[in-house]
């Protein structure tokens, strides 16, 4: 396989630079040696002579002597515009290889000032996007001086645009705000009220091992909550990870998630990576739970494994069901999208979030998520996730 050669913008300037001015050194030359060799005087031209003050030499009075004279000339002359010709055709194409040269070195220097400004945005757009997340580094201007030329013009509209998308992203955190705390409110109201019935005096032992339970549940909730908003404030990668095998992650989710008449079962191989717990809890439970809702009511089963292939750790989640149009399924990654409707009649009906939080919680961790229609019906869908290191 052949890999071509990419220029960098500075460099293909240079070549222009340099190739129109050899182009044109090189016809120059050629022009010059043509209009040298047109001028060489023929035999029959009387060649007349100068002496060093510039007065011409008169010439011998006699034919005889006149005609040699004239000759001896002419052949002096001819050996000069010779010389001539040959030092051009000898010379001429050394002299104009080492201007060439010189040319292209100052047009390699006058391309980088004249694409300063553009390696300026460059830089300041590299800045942004390798900040920890979307909403940081969108202060971050591009100093503006020179001519009011285009890159000039095209250094404000960059700018412009960088302050049109922090004030949108203020706006998304104030709103996240917002958001976070009517979300925190009642689950500290219900924590509140939990407590409060499980610690009476005479709370039975039923009531306080209800109360004990529902009280994790909430606390779940509350650190799931925690982190859909650091998720969603962090566009491209989580700030803080650790390390989590999806082994344990995905033989948790399969026990404490209802079945619901389908045959679930695990094969879980050890599948580290770095991440946030709740998050990946969170992502191996929609599978399992749209496996189990998407199923069919008889005979339906589920297969959940992990496994880790190269440089990846793999969750991959197989359920029967009945087929799935192939061009459908990129679209059960898009928010409030369904396939139609849940396959067992038992099941609750979903929100159609389920893949989209999957694909979210995927991408932050710097992973992937894919899904293949199997022809026997049902959905293979997998999880990879950058393995931890050993």
């Amino acid at each position: 396989m052949k890999h071509r050669i990419r220029l960098t913008l500075r460099a293909r300037l240079t070549l222009v630079y340099g190739g129109l001015f050899l182009a044109g050194g090189a016809l120059l030359l050629v022009l010059t040696y043509s209009l040298v060799e047109q001028g060489i005087p023929d035999e029959g031209t009387i060649v007349r002579g100068f002496d060093s003050s510039g007065e011409e030499i008169p010439l011998p009075e006699s034919d005889q002597s006149l005609t040699e004279a004239q000759h001896l000339r002419l052949i002096a002359t001819n050996e000069v515009w010779a010389e001539a010709l040959d030092a051009i055709r000898n010379q001429g194409p050394q002299a104009l290889l080492l201007v060439s040269l010189g040319t292209i070195a100052i047009g390699w220097l006058v391309a980088g000032r004249m694409l300063r400004p553009l390696q300026r945005v460059t830089d300041t757009a590299a800045q942004i996007a390798e900040s920890p997340a979307a909403d940081r580094g969108l202060h971050q201007r591009i100093k503006v001086s020179g001519p009011r030329d285009e890159l000039r013009e095209l250094s404000e509209t960059f700018n412009r645009m960088l302050e049109r998308l922090d004030q949108s992203f203020d706006g998304q955190r104030t709103f996240i705000s917002n958001a976070s705390h009517e979300l925190r409110t009642p689950l500290t109201v219900t924590r509140a009220l939990l407590e409060v019935a499980v610690h009476r005096p005479d709370a039975s032992e039923e009531v306080r091992l209800l109360g004990g339970t529902l009280l994790e549940v909430n606390a779940r909730h509350e650190r799931l909550i925690e982190g859909l908003l650091l998720l969603m404030r962090s566009d491209r990668e989580l700030a803080e990870r650790s390390y989590v095998d999806l082994s344990d992650v995905a033989e948790y989710v399969v026990a404490q998630t209802p079945a619901g008449g389908v045959a679930v079962s695990a094969d879980c191989e050890e599948a580290p990576t770095l991440g946030e717990s709740v998050l990946l809890e969170r992502l191996a439970q929609n599978l399992v739970e749209n496996a189990i809702r998407y199923n069919v009511p008889e005979d339906g089963w589920v297969r959940v494994s992990t496994r880790r292939e190269g440089a990846s750790a793999v969750l991959e989640v197989v359920n029967s069901g009945p087929v799935v149009p192939v061009f459908e399924v990129e679209g059960l990654f898009e928010p409030f999208r369904r396939l139609g409707t849940e396959r067992l009649a038992t099941a609750s009906k979903g929100a159609g979030l389920g893949l989209s939080i999957v694909r979210a919680v995927a991408k932050a961790h710097g992973g992937e998520v894919t899904a293949a229609a199997r022809a026997e019906g049902g959905l293979a869908v997998t999880v990879r996730l950058p393995v931890a290191g050993d």
